[in-house]
């Protein structure tokens, strides 16, 4: 009998397919479906509404976009709110501060969360072989997402950790003999290199700060 297979399996399965940390482009989607399903549906609900008040709104990274989005009502008459709470500090001229996070940061937590312990737990799966496959076949987790996984379980199956030991490693070596063939002198030596090589830095940055657009 085949065996059921959770949405978690596809989603994280055709990220991995994809160039990038698999975690950071599900996130990403996500977090975009969630500030459009938002702004359509739960903007009258005054429990959001009070979170998404305290919080002052999306931080400065969510709220980029935010005139792009469908429904401008809904963008209207959340933003009237930050700005009232905004205009009342500006008369007392005292600096507003935010009491809660902003509402997508949290649910983005949630996601890392629910994703990063659906891999720590795939071992134990029946389908954990096809998970190990097609992980094992994408660009891995990002420096951060590594770090997060990291500081969830107090155990990661091994194949999760060699694989990462190996990508990060192997990213050191390769940004070291670039900065090394970078040297004066070194022209002819760096002009061997592949063009991947040529450009490790560009992969080490994102890597470092994960690739979320």
């Amino acid at each position: 009998m085949a065996v059921a297979k959770h949405i978690n399996f596809f989603e994280l399965r055709d990220a991995c397919a994809e160039p990038g940390c698999p975690l950071c482009r599900i996130v990403s989607r996500r977090a975009e479906q969630y500030i459009d399903n938002t702004l359509f549906e739960h903007v009258s609900d005054r429990s959001f509404r009070k979170a998404y008040r305290l919080a002052g709104g999306f931080c400065a990274f969510h709220s980029r976009g935010l005139e792009s989005f469908r429904d401008g009502l809904a963008v209207a008459i959340l933003g009237r709110d930050i700005l009232e709470d905004r205009l009342i500090s500006f008369k007392k001229r005292k600096p507003w501060r935010p009491v809660e996070r902003c509402p997508v940061c949290v649910e983005q937590d949630s996601i890392e969360t629910e994703y990063l312990t659906f891999l720590i737990q795939s071992d134990r799966d029946e389908n954990g072989r096809e998970v190990q496959a097609y992980f094992t076949a994408s660009d891995g987790l990002c420096v951060p997402h590594y770090a997060r996984l990291i500081s969830l379980a107090k155990r990661i199956p091994a194949w999760l950790t060699e694989f990462h030991n190996h990508k990060f490693e192997t990213l050191f070596t390769r940004t070291s003999q670039f900065i090394e063939l970078s040297a004066y002198g070194r022209q002819e030596d760096f002009a061997k290199l592949s063009q991947k090589d040529k450009l490790v830095w560009k992969e080490l940055a994102l890597s470092l700060r994960g690739n979320r657009d």
